[in-house]
């Protein structure tokens, strides 16, 4: 996206930047140059093929590893997170489970929508630049951008955690064409010897710390997979229908540090909390359209959704 390019670094936008970000309900930003070096991780990942099925990890591998060929003019990387932590699903229960971060709006669209409230007020004190908007879907590294920027580790889940918040929160980012002020990266591993994430997985698809493999994730399996389950992990789907948060539940940093939101664009959809299990088994195309109106569970599609309520019915 093109506002025009004249501009250098303008004073103390680091600060209107960050008071604006928090006013819009971001919990945590920090700044960072597009420094590649370290960023190494996702060829020896697809080299094992562990995205399973999700070409397009592949197909853009070249921007995902050099943020350059993405976007040539970027000079700063701005990393947000965002808290949608609004309670969790009972792990004993026998009640059927979506993901936390699915029970309300789309995050893509809600997110989207601050940062560019947060590029106008760029724009009120810089009248010319250029600049990129990534909520997930971008070619980027969030994770690995996030840690460069300060706003946590990554866990022996893959997820990032923020030694104040947990692992509860969206990542999304803005791409600059001038440099601010960077904020340190956060160095240190405070996931030490614990492996509850690990031992927790019913499918064992964290292979090995900080190493998933998605062919055996529940989210991966509930979400982007396309075709029938595989049979040898159906059995192990733990009542799950759209992603999973065990591994996120048990996390010591979630369970002492996590707090609700109170963003009402991510609290549950009474739809969803009022649904039985027999309501999710008669689910029609018409009652799921209604239910997931621009919400994130359009993403596995009605067939996705009734495909895994059948395989944990069975």
């Amino acid at each position: 996206m093109k506002i025009s390019n004249n501009l250098s670094k303008a004073p103390n936008l680091n600060n209107i930047i960050k008071d604006k970000a928090l006013n819009l309900g971001f919990s945590y930003i920090g700044f960072t140059n597009p420094d590649n070096s370290y960023n190494t991780n996702l060829e020896k990942w697809l080299a094992l093929d562990y995205n399973a099925t999700m070409h397009w990890m592949e197909k853009n591998k070249e921007k995902r590893a050099d943020i350059y060929k993405y976007f040539p003019e970027v000079k700063t990387v701005i990393s947000f997170a965002y808290n949608y932590y609004t309670g969790e699903n009972s792990l004993d229960s026998s009640n059927y489970k979506i993901s936390n971060y699915s029970w309300g709006n789309d995050y893509h669209i809600v997110l989207k929508k601050k940062l560019y409230e947060i590029i106008d007020s760029i724009s009120k004190h810089n009248n010319s630049f250029k600049y990129k908007v990534c909520v997930d879907t971008a070619p980027i590294m969030e994770k690995f951008w996030a840690q460069k920027a300060g706003i946590g580790w990554l866990g022996k889940h893959t997820n990032l955690i923020n030694n104040k918040i947990g692992s509860w929160f969206f990542l999304s980012e803005i791409l600059l064409d001038f440099e601010l002020d960077f904020d340190e990266p956060f160095m240190d591993d405070l996931c030490g010897t614990c492996t509850k994430c690990i031992d927790s997985c019913p499918t064992n698809a964290i292979v090995d710390d900080y190493l998933l493999d998605a062919n055996k994730c529940i989210s991966y399996l509930t979400i982007e997979h396309r075709e029938n389950l595989p049979e040898s992990l159906k059995n192990k789907l733990n009542n799950w229908i759209y992603g999973c948060d065990i591994c996120q539940q048990v996390c010591p940093w979630n369970i002492k540090f996590s707090e609700e939101t109170d963003d009402a664009n991510f609290k549950v959809r009474s739809k969803i909390k009022n649904k039985s299990n027999e309501d999710w088994n008669e689910l029609s195309i018409e009652e799921y359209r209604s239910t997931f109106k621009n919400s994130s569970i359009k993403r596995t599609k009605y067939n996705g959704i009734t495909r895994n309520v059948l395989a944990n019915k069975d």
